[in-house]
């Protein structure tokens, strides 16, 4: 498929001032985009390699940076162990949240607009989605051929990235927190970004964000970003 790139992150015109009129200090309109996994959710993957008992399942971003080459892996893993869709579903409607995350979700979605950008899939997420209350979730869809998963090829280059850039062309301000790799170009790419329960290695490499461990913390920081 074509390489799709997202354009231009520059902000839209500002349609509040008219011939004639005075400048005038507008409400600040916000957007916060949050990673699922690892910062609502378990790690899916990490899960499926407890249940299958295959310890190669258990790389995820926080140790591989690049997504392509991860998930390429994991397709070659799951055929090499006859490992089905329909398992890895099995395994997932087994998890939890993680601890406070309903509460902590309801309460920032009673404050701001919240959109997660994940690099899941829409064949993985419908069981957590049910229990965070179906908030507004872009993803990634699967190749399946008779339950099994058989490639995965995302509709753009870097889609989170993509995303924070969209949000920030309408002039919403787009606060944005994940938790490994993958999610840095976002958190960069937004007005303000945070690295949220991360490993202890990500965070020296990135000392332009912020950092926050628990979500009292992270609804701290959020509520105070937009200055």
């Amino acid at each position: 498929m074509p390489d799709r790139r997202c354009g231009d992150d520059s902000r839209g015109s500002d349609v509040s001032l008219r011939r004639g009129q005075r400048a005038r200090v507008r409400a600040v309109q916000r957007v916060v985009t949050l990673d699922m996994e690892g910062v609502l959710t378990p790690e899916i993957w990490i899960a499926v390699a407890e249940d299958t008992g295959v310890s190669e399942l258990r790389v995820t971003t926080r140790e591989e940076p690049d997504y392509q080459k991860l998930m390429d892996r994991r397709i070659d893993v799951l055929a090499e162990h006859g490992i089905s869709l329909t398992r890895i579903q099995k395994v997932i409607a087994t998890l939890p949240l993680l601890p406070d995350a309903r509460e902590f979700l309801d309460e920032l979605r009673s404050r701001f607009q919240v959109v997660l950008l994940s690099d899941t899939f829409e064949q993985f997420a419908g069981h957590f989605m049910e229990l965070l209350g179906r908030p507004h979730l872009l993803c990634h869809r699967l190749d399946v051929e008779s339950d099994r998963i058989t490639g995965f090829a995302p509709r753009i280059t870097d889609p989170k990235l993509c995303a924070v850039q969209a949000y920030r062309s309408l002039n919403f301000h787009v606060t944005a927190a994940g938790d490994s790799h993958n999610d840095v170009t976002m958190l960069q790419a937004a007005d303000a970004g945070c690295l949220f329960s991360a490993p202890a290695s990500l965070p020296p490499q990135f000392p332009g964000l912020a950092v926050a461990d628990t979500y009292d913390e992270l609804l701290d920081w959020i509520t105070g970003a937009a200055g």
